[in-house]
């Protein structure tokens, strides 16, 4: 079971911004799936509060965070069957955001309603619409089919992170700085040397870097080593990156060893996974990042997956703490800018590709298209 991230105290929305940091109009994960009972759930997503719950017949459901009244949040009330219940005067409104009852008084006001966000629950988690509901196709949720596909075993968890959302994106796309936060378990030297190849398309980036007859990190060469049951010398490792617009990552990972045809796709003598990662913008300096691990060996072996969650929870503890530091950095140095190096290029393709979403959803640029 993934437990629930702590709820920061949130800082008021600004709307000082002439231009959003995010697109409305994408599929943002707002909670593992186990997260969403039949009880009122606070999140904020893309700068909107929200409250999410299940219907007595299972289905989540997701409605704006303030009542139409008197405007308190909705989840400091409670459910009553599938009406959820304000906390101050007692509205109660349906899984639609439509008002059905108000204290002493037999007709109810017709404008009396929350507004209600599309809602989809996909590969283990559940997620939500901000933007124009006529857009929300189901189609477009992130392809993570490996947290719930049974020829993988995954697991992963939530982390509040107090800085801006693309800085995570920045730190998956350059995996380079495993050499340096990382040194201890998937560090090593040769990610920050390996040459590696980007592609980008309309809505994806991929960055792809593979490591030939080199000796394995500790995580590595110990989950190859339990696999094959023996010693393992060199291995080759690859990291295969890509980014889906405009907060997905999917990082195929792993080892093989050396000469037993990985990069040419027989990963027979080797160990595979996924690094799942789907950040989901709060506020313009806090984020939350979903993460799983999926592996495609010994997959009834349910104390390995708690294992490596675990074990990947202290990998990502450590780039937490880097993020962090940078955005109080940021902070710190307003005006200054960001430079770009080689590394950087699956970043730069990435921000430009929310850019472009977010410039298709300004009045002006949808004007002039």
């Amino acid at each position: 079971m993934t437990p629930s991230p702590t709820q920061p105290a949130y800082p008021p929305v600004s709307e000082r911004f002439a231009r959003p940091d995010w697109p409305n109009n994408a599929w943002y994960a707002a909670a593992w799936d186990v997260e969403v009972k039949h009880a009122l759930l606070p999140r904020m997503i893309a700068g909107r509060r929200i409250v999410l719950f299940r219907r007595t017949d299972g289905v989540p459901a997701a409605l704006n965070d303030a009542c139409w009244h008197r405007l308190l949040p909705l989840s400091q009330g409670r459910l009553d069957g599938d009406a959820v219940v304000c906390g101050y005067h007692g509205l109660r409104y349906d899984s639609h955001g439509r008002c059905v009852h108000m204290p002493s008084q037999d007709t109810i006001n017709p404008a009396a309603r929350v507004p209600a966000l599309p809602v989809v629950e996909r590969h283990r988690f559940v997620w939500v619409w901000p933007g124009d509901p006529a857009l929300a196709d189901p189609a477009l949720v992130p392809d993570l089919h490996w947290n719930h596909d049974p020829a993988w075993a995954a697991d992963g968890r939530t982390i509040p992170v107090a800085c801006n959302y693309k800085l995570v994106l920045d730190n998956l796309m350059d995996l380079t700085h495993e050499t340096f936060v990382h040194g201890s378990t998937i560090g090593q030297a040769a990610v920050a040397e390996a040459p590696f190849t980007t592609t980008h398309g309309p809505n994806m980036v991929q960055v792809a870097r593979w490591m030939i007859g080199i000796e394995p990190p500790p995580f590595w060469g110990n989950q190859l080593q339990r696999q094959l049951g023996r010693p393992v010398g060199l291995v080759d490792r690859w990291q295969i990156i890509r980014f889906e617009a405009p907060c997905t990552i999917t990082i195929d990972v792993g080892v093989a060893v050396t000469g037993t045809g990985a990069p040419e796709g027989d990963r027979s003598q080797g160990v595979n996974g996924f690094v799942l990662n789907t950040i989901t913008p709060e506020t313009e300096t806090t984020c939350l990042y979903h993460w799983a691990f999926a592996r495609n060996y010994r997959l009834t072996e349910q104390s390995l997956t708690t294992e490596l969650r675990e074990g990947v929870a202290g990998i990502f503890r450590e780039d937490e703490i880097i993020l962090e530091a940078q955005q109080k950095a940021i902070d710190a140095n307003s005006g200054k800018t960001f430079y770009n190096i080689n590394i950087d290029a699956g970043a730069v393709w990435a921000r430009q590709l929310i850019d472009r979403l977010v410039d298709r959803e300004q009045p002006s640029k949808v004007a002039a298209e």
